[in-house]
């Protein structure tokens, strides 16, 4: 049973939709990512020239995730999407004015490699611990064996809850 078979069941008709933007490096992960919380195939994934997008639904809400490319050419028109915006998944852009007080997810990708650093040591990288304005999560997970994904939407979906309250 995949992730949307899950989340489907949690409820059929959503009582609101949020837009989740999914921001990251060239090859950090983001379409796999995304293809995984829609249950489809991962098995050939192709760099993003623009962006996907996808909805899914979990605890009454209807998530539209728009998965934007992360090559360097493509970063400046980042902004396009910044408006209603319900959660950011990119440290680097907590400055964007748009975005203040937005909540944060920060998924620690990879976590199957032998090489990856654990999330504990990337949030002390990126200092998370000093960010004030919001709240934040980052949560180790691999886009390709699914692990942790589902975890962090439960959190997109607490945090975009208390937000709309």
């Amino acid at each position: 049973m995949g992730l949307l078979s899950i989340l489907r069941k949690l409820k059929s008709a959503p009582d609101q939709e949020v837009r989740i933007l999914l921001l990251g490096l060239d090859n950090a992960g983001k379409t796999t990512l995304l293809k995984q919380l829609a249950s489809e195939d991962i098995s050939h994934i192709t760099p993003t020239q623009g962006f996907n997008i996808k909805s899914v639904q979990s605890q009454g809400f209807k998530l539209n995730v728009w998965d934007i490319g992360g090559q360097r050419k493509i970063r400046p028109y980042w902004r396009n999407y910044f408006e209603n915006t319900d959660i950011l998944e990119l440290a680097e852009l907590l400055e964007e004015e748009k975005l203040s007080c937005v909540p944060v997810l920060i998924f620690a990708n990879k976590q199957d490699l032998l090489t990856a650093a654990p999330a504990s040591e990337i949030a002390e990288g990126l200092n998370l611990h000093t960010i004030r304005d919001r709240v934040w999560q980052i949560q180790s997970c691999s886009a390709l064996t699914g692990e942790g994904v589902q975890d962090g939407m439960n959190w997109v979906c607490k945090n975009v809850n208390a937000k709309k309250k």
